[in-house]
């Protein structure tokens, strides 16, 4: 499934004092099972952005094509188009509900109309790929840690099955054991379930570590595209945008100042642990 985005433009309050444009002539495309990070400064459209992708807000010009087809031509379609591209918004744990883990997963499924056997391999398969184990699925979610209730709110999204799964700030407010926890799970449902993911981060390592591809948000626009190294070369840009480089490449940067033979292309702890530890071997022999 590809979605096309065909210079998209949003205006808050248009015509009065507090007019605001969001989304200034945005033109994307991503294609199907790319893992792409979305960065930007705070106001720079990505909330705005992701929220037309799934039908939420309707643009006030341009349109979004889901394999050729604009989402909003016919709005009774819009329920599939959610279904299709699910949308996990910041501290999704929030909205948990119900009684009981299996319920609260169950709950979107049960809303789709589908059978009571078609509910249960759903929300199993969901609970499995964000790893929560079969003996919490009758414990109250409110009874379980930040990074449990956040992958419980993930599986409420997957388990409407979605070809597109976007997530706002997934790790925001957890420890660092939840932030592991959670990385990894979006890890595993991006390499088993060859699902697209559209990861909203304002951490630079967790991007540098996960994504095929970033999309940077400045000022309503689409400002630049590439690969984490691609992008990540650009600090000067980036820093005048209010963002920065993973810090891991501050780090070589430096060493590299200092003398040492070392790549300034690296952005990820992997990476520097591999360079450091043949720069340690070098410096042995």
């Amino acid at each position: 499934m590809s979605i096309k985005i065909n210079h998209l433009t949003h205006v808050y309050n248009p015509g009065t004092a507090f007019e605001k444009v969001a989304l200034d002539d945005v033109t994307l495309e991503i294609q199907k099972g790319e893992f792409i990070g979305l960065i930007g400064h705070t106001g720079s459209g990505k909330s705005t952005l992701i929220q037309h992708l799934n039908g939420i807000i309707s643009p006030t010009s341009g349109e979004i094509l889901l394999d050729g087809e604009n989402i909003h031509k016919d709005k009774t379609k819009l329920k599939e188009v959610r279904r299709r591209i699910g949308l996990a918004f910041q501290y999704p744990e929030y909205q948990l509900f119900e009684m009981t883990v299996y319920k609260d997963v169950a709950f979107g499924p049960t809303n789709l109309k589908l059978t009571e056997e078609e509910i249960h391999k759903n929300v199993v398969s969901a609970l499995e790929t964000v790893g929560i184990s079969e003996e919490i699925y009758e414990k109250s979610p409110f009874e379980l840690s930040g990074g449990q209730k956040r992958r419980v709110a993930i599986a409420g999204v997957l388990a409407m099955n979605p070809e597109v799964l976007i997530l706002d700030e997934p790790t925001a407010g957890l420890d660092p054991r939840g932030r592991d926890e959670i990385l990894q799970a979006i890890k595993d449902l991006h390499d088993k379930r060859g699902i697209t993911v559209i990861l909203v981060s304002h951490s630079m390592e967790d991007v540098a570590k996960l994504v095929d591809r970033i999309i940077v948000m400045h000022r309503g626009k689409a400002a630049m595209q590439g690969t984490p190294k691609e992008i990540f070369t650009h600090v000067e840009e980036l820093e005048q945008m209010g963002l920065a480089a993973p810090q891991v490449s501050y780090v070589f940067a430096e060493l590299k100042k200092r003398g040492y033979d070392v790549p300034t292309d690296v952005y990820t702890v992997k990476e520097a642990k591999e360079v450091l530890l043949k720069l340690v071997k070098q410096v042995k022999s």
